[in-house]
């Protein structure tokens, strides 16, 4: 059970560190060095990495979580709330993943020209926001499942 737990623990601060790691660090460094769209072309390549992290890394929380809440004895509230928030940050990222970044990916450069199109620029903007928002989800549900978990594994009494 030891051995889950670590896994578990592992998976969900890795993911977080992950999105941490991009959203304070990674993102406004890139923003500050490179212009907008040789940004947007290294971003390009970041993301599915990014995303695929936080596919493996979720996953295995999630399942883990599930399992956890099952076998725990004793109240399982907490468990039930890690599990719920791991599922939430999960479909965010999946969504973010999936959805949004291959539409992003396909405007980004007519989004970038001299004269852009309003309309691409606009759906742009509005995709670019939306992303923005999931990853700021994943940041809070994560953080949120990590103290239900410590506070699933403290002491009794």
């Amino acid at each position: 059970m030891i051995v889950l737990i670590f896994i578990y623990l592992l998976a969900l601060v890795c993911w977080l560190g992950s999105v941490i790691f991009f959203s304070f660090f990674t993102a406004p460094v890139v923003f500050t060095v490179l212009a907008r769209p040789d940004a947007g072309k290294v971003f390009s390549v970041i993301f599915p990495r990014y995303y695929i992290l936080g596919y493996v890394a979720g996953g295995l929380a999630f399942i883990i979580a599930i399992y956890l809440l099952i076998a725990s004895g004793g109240p399982r509230a907490w468990w039930l709330a890690s599990v719920l928030t791991i599922g939430l940050a999960l479909g965010c990222t999946i969504y973010a993943g999936i959805v949004v970044r291959p539409r992003v990916d396909s405007i980004r450069s007519v989004s970038e020209e001299a004269n852009p199109d309003p309309a691409t620029k606009a759906e742009f903007d509005h995709l670019h926001h939306l992303s923005v928002m999931l990853n700021g989800s994943v940041l809070l549900l994560d953080l949120i499942a990590l103290f239900g978990t410590a506070a699933a594994l403290a002491p009794r009494g």
